[in-house]
């Protein structure tokens, strides 16, 4: 299967690096392409056998996924770029692009005497690099076997969960934005870390194996956070002081506010 990156960027080339360190797409068969000759020399340092291109339509020829990884505000004139070379009956589309609906990809793809595509719409995190994205997948006039490859794919670079598109501002939110929340708590635990005392590697060592922790406690019990919680805050200890003085600054009110104004 092959497949086309058109934006080398931040997340277009996160992909195609979490594609490279996997076994199901071949580095030979990955192909990018971006405006830019120092993105394209970027995805080049990922591994030599990719393909780039800076024209679009070169580009997608022979993909049998074309896979959407610019702003939202280019997204129009990228597909009106590429789309008359589309083979709509055998290719599929991939957006990542946040905010832009199936209704309005439509628009943009409208063809005179051809069917719609097969469309799926992607929010992945910046951890796809690394194979531990959190993507949730929405599709449209796709086969269960064309969802099928999209799910193998994003599921070799982390995790997937396939949703209405309804829930796909929700799970911006949640894990696409989320994943800078989280960076925020692990520079906030840090500085706290330096003030008491700990130089600023160790505390970030310090939280990571920490949150590591938590995370592999949740997983191998699948438990509530409660539940975890409620095993180390001790009566009268100083766990609970610190969640308290926490909870007293507005830390869960905080975390909500923050992923409703990422939707």
């Amino acid at each position: 299967m092959k497949i086309t990156i058109t934006g080398a960027g931040n997340m277009g080339s996160a992909i195609a690096r979490g594609l490279v360190n996997g076994s199901l797409i071949k580095p030979s068969d990955i192909a990018c392409s971006d405006k830019s000759a120092q993105a394209l020399d970027r995805v080049r340092r990922i591994h030599a056998a990719i393909r780039t291109f800076s024209d679009n339509r070169a580009a997608i020829r022979d993909a049998d996924i074309v896979l959407l990884a610019v702003k939202p505000w280019l997204l129009e004139e990228v597909i009106y770029e590429i789309k008359q070379e589309m083979d709509y009956d055998r290719q599929i589309l991939v957006s990542i692009a946040g905010g832009v609906t199936f209704a309005q990809l439509d628009t943009y793809l409208e063809k005179r005497e051809c069917a719609a595509p097969a469309v799926f719409r992607l929010i992945p995190n910046t951890a796809v690099e690394v194979q531990c994205s959190m993507t949730f997948i929405a599709a449209q006039n796709a086969s269960e076997s064309q969802t099928d490859a999209i799910v193998r794919i994003f599921d070799e670079l982390g995790a997937t969960m396939v949703v209405d598109e309804r829930l796909m501002a929700a799970g911006t939110a949640l894990a696409s934005c989320g994943i800078a929340y989280a960076f925020r708590y692990i520079r906030a635990a840090m500085e706290g870390g330096v003030e008491l005392g700990f130089y600023p590697s160790r505390a970030r060592d310090i939280v990571l194996q920490t949150l590591r922790g938590a995370v592999a406690l949740m997983q191998a019990n699948g438990s509530h956070p409660e539940e975890e919680i409620d095993k180390v805050t001790t009566p009268g200890g100083l766990t609970i002081r610190g969640l308290n003085e926490m909870e007293h600054a507005g830390f869960t009110s905080a975390v909500v506010r923050g992923l409703k104004a990422g939707k």
